[in-house]
């Protein structure tokens, strides 16, 4: 590891942080989701803020450790790694690119709702396998806190929705 000074700015370490995925949505980046909030770098430590999807996100320690051996493969001796719930992670944080991406992996991406996610829970979920919008909700619980189950009417497939939040 080099001692003192990393010469790295923080747009270089957010750019690197791309590179950090989401262990249950493995095509998102955390930076793609908005979980990290800022980066700041001060000589030979980084100090990065994040906020998780869910307060009680099982993952948050997998998402600071994994943020934590990137920066530190980066050269930083010293990282730290904050959990930020001032302003609460939404799923209209998500861009069009995040959202498209979501949905070439099988996951219908959540309704923008404007700060009102319940009218987006009841919005139609159109299937990422074939577009189609004959689709009906199986289970309001999928494999992870922030997913559901759908079906698919026109051609019978189930696929998962991401809460909207």
């Amino acid at each position: 590891m080099n001692k003192g000074k990393v010469n790295i700015s923080n747009a270089e370490v957010l750019e690197a942080l791309k590179d950090v995925t989401d262990p249950e949505i493995p095509v998102l980046s955390l930076v793609d989701m908005k979980i990290i909030r800022d980066v700041k770098v001060d000589k030979d430590e980084v100090y990065v803020t994040m906020t998780p999807t869910f307060a009680g996100c099982p993952a948050i320690y997998q998402m600071k450790s994994d943020i934590e051996e990137k920066l530190r493969e980066l050269g930083f001796e010293k990282v730290h790694v904050d959990l930020s719930f001032k302003e609460p992670w939404t799923t209209d944080m998500l861009d069009d690119e995040a959202r498209s991406k979501l949905e070439t992996f099988g996951i219908t991406p959540p309704t923008k709702h404007e700060g009102d996610p319940t009218s987006a829970m009841h919005a139609t979920a159109i299937c990422p396998h074939c577009k189609s919008e004959d689709t009906t909700m199986e289970n309001p619980f999928g494999p992870t806190l922030c997913r559901m189950i759908y079906y698919c009417n026109a051609c019978n497939q189930p696929f998962e929705r991401f809460k909207a939040l």
